[in-house]
């Protein structure tokens, strides 16, 4: 059974300094640092048109495509930005990649929770609890927060015409 309860706020003072602190490590090429379960994603403020950053958990991977959830759900200003504009850019693993946001819908969320949680057992119920949502370890329980945790998929496959003219040229 899942008990939703009040989202968190958003941290603020010392504990946005801390939050914040990978992007820093990002900027100073050392994001490698990190490894391949974060990834800095670079997007677009739907207001200012100013570049944003925002540091995210990678919750799955298959092949070209990064999965990341939005632990603030829908109110995410960046899950509201890349909605808005989904040509985005990732930084992993030392490399940096442009991409293609996709929110993924409901039920296809839902499964990429549930399976998140099989592979991270201890992990997903404490991060869950963050969000501020109880679980009780079935799979139904992660299938339930479909609703609440959106969930993005991040295409670095440049398959559509994003293309650069450089990267044109080269082939």
């Amino acid at each position: 059974m899942v008990r939703t309860t009040v989202l968190p706020r958003r941290p603020a003072g010392a504990w946005r300094l801390a939050a914040r602190a990978p992007i820093w490590l990002y900027r100073a090429r050392l994001g490698w640092l990190l490894g391949n379960r974060v990834l800095m994603l670079g997007h677009t403020g739907r207001v200012s048109g100013r570049p944003r950053r925002a540091v995210l958990e990678v919750i799955g991977r298959h092949r070209d495509v990064y999965l990341v959830a939005s632990g603030f759900g829908h109110r995410a200003q960046w899950l509201a930005n890349v909605s808005c504009e989904p040509r985005v850019t990732v930084s992993v693993a030392g490399r940096t990649l442009l991409a293609t946001a996709t929110v993924l819908s409901q039920d296809a969320a839902a499964e990429v929770l549930v399976a998140y949680a099989a592979r991270h057992p201890r992990l997903a119920p404490r991060l869950m609890a963050m969000c501020g949502h109880a679980v009780d370890g079935s799979p139904d329980s992660y299938r339930r927060l479909g609703d609440d945790i959106p969930v993005v998929a991040l295409s670095t496959r440049l398959d559509h015409g994003d293309e650069s003219e450089e990267s044109k040229e080269r082939d």
